[in-house]
């Protein structure tokens, strides 16, 4: 009877190991937010309390665990485009695709690093997922440059470039919203074929001594002229 209280309905899934792979799941997140998403996986296994073994059980490769990690964000990035493609209005569609991609850039640290990476050994059906997600994204420039909203020039490729940037803002400065909703907003404006000057986000307190690098070295550690 104990044993059976212990099995879920869900596919005989048993309860405790439902709860152990949450629990890396958290953990992941956490430490790809803080070490990066090749931070070692024993990492992950300590902060969620539970064996390496255990982890591996859930999560065979590292590919494995970053996505289901980041599953969620994920699904929204590929909702978000699916809604986008069908707006009536393409521009619409395609600033919201970049606004709800930055903002999930933002409030988990751990994804930007995620969204971005390429993995060697990613599984076939993941791989036909990200071409799809390319192949609609060409179809949204396409549309948008038609309709006379997006720059004529504008690539595809571009706006990797930009979420990259935006990636770097926010793995520098991950408290700062108001500079990143600044970034996407000027992003946006010089993506439009009329350059609209519409109102930009309020800035944030950031000047250029506040800027981690320019007072701090990589880790954090204030730089002292050499010699010192």
């Amino acid at each position: 009877m104990a044993e059976s209280s212990r099995i879920t309905a869900r596919g005989g899934v048993r309860a405790d190991a439902r709860r152990n792979r949450e629990r890396v799941l958290v953990a992941a997140r956490a430490v790809f937010a803080e070490h990066g998403i090749e931070a070692p996986m024993a990492t992950v296994a300590r902060r969620a309390g539970v064996g390496v073994a255990t982890l591996y059980r859930h999560f065979p490769t590292r590919d494995a665990l970053v996505r289901g990690a980041f599953a969620q964000q994920m699904e929204t990035c590929a909702r978000t485009l699916t809604e986008a493609l069908a707006a009536p209005d393409p521009w619409q569609g395609f600033q919201q695709l970049v606004e709800t991609v930055c903002a999930l850039q933002r409030e988990e640290r751990g994804f930007p690093a995620a969204f971005l990476a390429a993995f060697p050994d990613v599984p076939s059906h993941h791989e036909q997922s990200r071409q799809q997600a390319e192949r609609g994204l060409t179809t949204l420039v396409r549309r948008a440059q038609a309709a006379g909203a997006l720059r004529a020039d504008f690539h595809p490729s571009d706006l990797a470039v930009a979420l990259l940037a935006h990636c770097g803002l926010v793995a520098a400065l991950p408290d700062d919203g108001a500079a990143s909703r600044r970034l996407v907003a000027y992003l946006l404006q010089s993506f439009r074929a009329d350059r609209a000057n519409e109102p930009l986000p309020p800035p944030g307190a950031l000047t250029l001594r506040s800027l981690p690098m320019a007072a701090d070295g990589p880790r954090g550690r204030r730089q002292r002229p050499s010699g010192a």
